[in-house]
């Protein structure tokens, strides 16, 4: 019987509900607060130039690879990997790369969901009134405050990690299928709202010139090392969850279109949200255009609640990124919870009930990190920081590079092909090649440099 048979979780709906299923993974809060500003300081225009060329060249052909072992294994990451591995003949340290996508996705979500728990949080904080006039000062002081409350953080993280399993029970049709055809929608057409606030309330120009002003000279090697970086990152590779999606993949469905689809709309989300967020910034004298915490939890509440009708909106904001980073959990949920329901014999309840309850128990040490744990450092890490150095600069990066290996050229090239159907010769000598060579190198290149960064 062959793999493609072998699916026990059913598959989507078409191939528009894995479209809007990938692109909810690959759409989270980086796309919010880092694509744009790090942009903005590497050249604009000339940035995001150098990131659509990293994600053609890097990104959609690593995607492409990791949907092809998951649509051949039609399994969780894990029993895929390991009848890839047996089928064809290769050693079975290879089928690790299952283990590492899976293990990197339940760590991220521990700590993702104590940051998602801050933007459920600020919804309710804008939708009061309490963020209403707000100086640098006031709004700092709100979001320290925040953090160093662990109760009010594990609530929310809770309340989060509550929406996720919620999903993920109801399995692939009746959950994810449902979900991501309801959520991804809605984000686009909140993104559109607040481009159309953004446009009438805030500096729309300067928010433009930050981002698409082109300025090669402004483009350091460092900075196309970010665009290599945000390219692999963006998209979930080496997570486990695209694996585990492109199991539920129609089989008729073509791979290479479908990926540059959700690499189109992943990008174009990014893109948005940094027209939504600058001018905004920039029409709000004395607050700059920070990334990360700052950006999001500091910097927009001072804008809007000093603009009119910016609570409102703010809340919307809010919401926006609540979506953004559901749709993103529940692909790192899912992987393995499939495992366990495939090799423990468990129910969906039951398998996401152990696993969500393990991610509770790992987030506690996220939630103290920024509390009652602040001052306890190893090696300078925080337990936040020291999960989030490990999975962005040390597996992620692994779990890519084995992906690209494998398929490029441990994977019997028939199946290989089988999968790719539908492709011409040339599309696929071009894909082989940037698998095989470029990816390979840039991921590399992408891993040394995060390593390097850290400790040198």
């Amino acid at each position: 019987m062959g793999l493609q048979q072998k699916g026990m979780h059913g598959t989507w709906a078409s191939r528009w509900t894995f479209i809007m299923a990938a692109t909810g993974s690959a759409v989270g809060l980086g796309n919010m607060w880092k694509f744009p500003y790090v942009a903005g300081n590497n050249g604009g225009g000339a940035f995001v130039l150098a990131y659509i060329g990293c994600i053609l060249l890097i990104g959609v052909p690593v995607m492409m690879a990791e949907v092809a072992i998951g649509r051949r294994g039609r399994q969780s990451p894990i029993n895929a990997m390991r009848e890839l591995v047996a089928e064809s003949g290769v050693n079975s340290s290879w089928s690790y790369i299952g283990w590492l996508g899976v293990l990197a996705g339940l760590l991220i979500i521990s700590f993702y969901a104590v940051i998602a728990g801050w933007a459920l949080e600020y919804i309710f904080a804008m939708a009061s009134g309490e963020l209403s006039g707000a100086t640098g000062e006031s709004a700092a002081a709100v979001f320290n405050t925040l953090l160093a409350d662990p109760g009010r953080l594990i609530f929310w993280q809770t309340l989060f990690l509550m929406l996720c399993v919620g999903v993920v029970i109801g399995g692939v049709k009746k959950g994810l299928g449902v979900a991501v055809e309801i959520l991804m929608p809605l984000l686009f057409v909140m993104l559109v709202i607040l481009l159309g606030f953004s446009i009438v309330r805030g500096n729309f120009q300067a928010g433009w010139d930050f981002l698409f002003n082109i300025d090669f000279s402004a483009l350091t090697g460092r900075g196309v090392l970010e665009a290599m970086g945000q390219a692999f990152f963006t998209l979930s590779i080496g997570m486990g969850a695209i694996m585990a999606y492109g199991a539920y993949m129609p089989q008729n469905a073509n791979i290479g279109k479908t990926i540059l689809t959700v690499a189109f709309f992943d990008s174009l989300v990014a893109i948005i949200s940094g027209l939504v967020i600058f001018p905004i910034v920039f029409a709000t004298p004395g607050i700059e255009p920070s990334a990360g915490p700052g950006l999001m939890f500091i910097s927009l509440p001072v804008a809007f609640g000093n603009m009119p009708g910016g609570l409102l909106i703010g809340a919307v904001f809010f919401v926006l990124v609540t979506i953004a980073a559901w749709s993103s959990a529940i692909s790192l949920l899912e992987p393995g919870v499939a495992w366990l329901i495939e090799a423990k014999n468990m129910t969906r309840v039951q398998a996401n009930l152990l696993i969500a309850g393990g991610i509770w128990v790992l987030g506690l040490g996220s939630v103290f990190s920024f509390n009652i744990w602040a001052d306890s450092t190893v090696a300078g890490f925080t337990f936040f920081d020291f999960l989030d150095f490990l999975t962005s600069n040390v597996m992620l990066p692994i779990s890519g590079l084995m992906i690209a290996l494998f398929v490029g050229f441990v994977m019997q090239q028939q199946h290989v092909d089988d999968e790719m159907q539908g492709s011409s010769a040339l599309i696929m000598r071009c894909w082989r090649f940037a698998l095989r060579y470029v990816a390979p190198v840039a991921i590399v290149a992408v891993f040394v440099s995060g390593i390097y960064d850290k400790f040198f």
